[in-house]
């Protein structure tokens, strides 16, 4: 059976913008990996509701899981959960379970939830809590939908809090085999090998040492069987070309 497959959807104009640099499809990639999801697409929007939506609705309609980065914290930009709501078709107002979350959350530091931090507490009807441990404001998951915050390190806490609810299928494995040539010297036998093992994939990485160019072939699939047969079929292509 294949694996379940996913999409990241990154909202934002900070990334877009390169004013911060995105680590959190970094770090999602290598837990989907880890856990046997396959990370097919990712997609960055602006904090532009209707770009939202439309993305949304597209990916939420292709792939098995969306999970999303960004936009759901107390200030005007923070368009996420209403963009989520309207993409489907249902409503969004402070919830009860969020609001007493996020207020025992304050609490436990000795504030009181704001006007502006109680936004955070909209939440689409319908939709399930993702506990956050560290700031106290949840996310949501609604349909196939995850919702996430953009702040990496509570990215992370809410991604380690969902993947165990999520159905998952064999992690992908890797193997890599370095090769001290160039990628031209080895382009028609790897080429021959990607045919020969449609459900292995090859990955073909440049490198440069000083004066040497040289490449690292990574092959990546879920039978580690087959991924020792590809690297045998390496080591014979890197004995011929020397």
């Amino acid at each position: 059976m294949p694996n379940p497959t996913a999409a990241m959807l990154v909202i934002g104009d900070e990334i877009l913008s390169g004013r911060t640099r995105d680590a959190n499809a970094y770090h999602l990639a290598g837990e989907l990996t880890r856990t046997g999801i396959d990370l097919r697409e990712i997609r960055v929007v602006p904090d532009v509701h209707e770009v939202i939506v439309g993305a949304l609705n597209a990916l939420r309609g292709t792939y098995t899981h969306v999970f999303t980065s960004g936009g759901i914290g107390p200030t005007h930009d923070d368009i996420t959960a209403d963009a989520v709501a309207a993409a489907f078709g249902v409503g969004i107002d402070v919830r009860d379970d969020a609001r007493a979350v996020l207020e025992a959350s304050l609490a436990a530091r000795g504030r009181t939830a704001t006007p502006d931090q109680l936004r955070m507490a909209r939440i689409p009807d319908g939709a399930t809590l993702i506990v956050n441990e560290l700031s106290g404001a949840p996310g949501f998951t609604i349909g196939n939908v995850h919702v996430m915050a953009g702040v990496p390190s509570i990215f992370v806490a809410m991604l380690a809090a969902v993947l165990p609810t999520l159905e998952a299928g064999a992690p992908r494995l890797s193997r890599e085999v370095r090769f001290d040539v160039g990628e031209s010297r080895i382009a028609t036998p790897l080429r021959a090998l990607a045919a020969e093992l449609p459900d292995v994939s090859v990955g073909s990485y440049p490198f440069r040492e000083g004066d040497l160019h040289g490449t690292n072939i990574v092959v990546r699939g879920t039978d580690p069987v087959r991924l020792d047969d590809a690297v045998a079929r390496l080591e014979a292509i890197r004995a011929q070309v020397g």
